[in-house]
Order: C-alpha cells, then structure tokens, then sequence
C-alpha cells in the first residue's frame, strides 16, 4: 500500500511499457519534447476533458474523472467515465480512454485502461469487468476485458514503475523502428547514447564542450 506523497501518474505506465528508456526520460530527468503525434494526442485529450457531463436513459457520462489508487501507488485523469444502469438499478463505472491513434501490439494502452478501472473500484467499492479504448484513426472503440491476465500484468506495471523511479537511473538508449516516432528521439539520442545513460547529462556535458 501506497501514501498520498508515493503517488505516480498513471499515464507513466504507459510511457513504461512502450520504452522504460523514455519513461525515465520524464518522469526521472523530467524532459519532454512534443511532436505532431503528441500534439494531436493533447488537443485531442483537452477537447474530451472540456466536455459537459451527460445523460440519456441508463448512462451517464463524466468527463475528466479523478482517479487515484493507493494500491498501485498512481493517481491521473480518466478521458471518460460512462455509468451503466444495471438491471437491481445501480450503477456500473465503464472506463473510456481516448487515442489518437490506431489499436497496437504492445498492451500499453490495455494496461492504462485497466489501472483506471483497478482505481475506481477502489474508489467506489465495485468492481468493473469492462471498459474500451476509443482510437481517432478508426473511429471505433476497441472492447477490454479486465481479465485476471490483463490485471496481473497491471499490478507488475505498476510496481515496475516504482522501482524505475525509485532506482533514479536511466536504462541505456536501444534504437528501434519505434524510435522514429518518439517525440523524445532527439534528447534521447539512442543510436549515440551508449553507456550515457542520463541524456539530461549528456546534454549538459555537450553544451559545455560547446561553450569552452
């Protein structure tokens, strides 16, 4: 069990599983850098958030839900929150994560989806067995089941996270077809990286080459 002052952001988790290297980039050495993707990824999210809440006959709907888990040790923003009406008339929280992108290989967004659900069943003593991820390129949802796999794989995630940050120590830059896209390519720099480990250091220590 985590404290209040232990919390990470949840986002991160999916930052982890894509490249551990490029989360530490951010949430250790605190260094971003935004691309197209990024971008449109923000405005998308931001878009979401300003919603008004609604409702039609057995749903609501939140926008910008709070979201926290001591147990994960991670707290952020969950896009959408839809409440199912069930049939002895409570109600049933269906989280909905925004991307703009398209469905991938890697769980990440899977992972993220499921830490929001594991947060509002903490949060409001339910449990959730469902929820989707909507992607902007197909326009479709994409189903998730919060199976016993899927959560396990969560509960390592975040524990993973944890220790990443904790450990204060950037993993070595590994180039790879994904780098191409990364927002974070050119402060990573994974093809000249090598036992560099920091790019926050590397970076420094190339400015001041520069200036002497």
């Amino acid at each position: 069990m985590y404290t209040e002052d232990d919390l990470l952001p949840l986002s991160a988790l999916q930052h982890l599983i894509y490249c551990e290297r490029q989360c530490a980039l951010i949430h250790i050495e605190g260094l971003w850098a935004e691309n197209r993707f990024t971008a449109e990824g923000r405005i998308g999210h931001e878009r979401v958030h300003e919603a008004a809440s609604e409702s039609r006959p057995g749903i609501r709907t939140g926008f910008a839900v709070p979201l926290r888990s001591l147990v994960l040790g991670l707290s952020g923003i969950a896009d959408v929150v839809e409440f199912h009406l069930t049939e002895n008339g409570g109600w049933v929280p269906f989280p909905v994560e925004h991307k703009r992108g398209r469905p991938k290989v890697l769980p990440c967004d899977k992972i993220q989806l499921c830490a929001q659900a594991i947060c509002l069943e903490e949060m409001l003593a339910v449990s959730i067995m469902n929820g989707a991820i909507f992607y902007g390129k197909t326009r479709r949802r994409q189903d998730v089941l919060f199976d016993d796999d899927l959560r396990s794989q969560t509960i390592t995630a975040a524990k993973r996270l944890h220790d990443l940050v904790d450990s204060g120590v950037t993993p070595e830059g590994v180039y790879g077809p994904k780098c191409d896209d990364c927002s974070m390519l050119g402060l990573c720099l994974p093809k000249i990286s090598g036992n560099r480990k920091s790019a926050a250091k590397f970076l420094e220590r190339a400015i001041s080459g520069a200036l002497e």
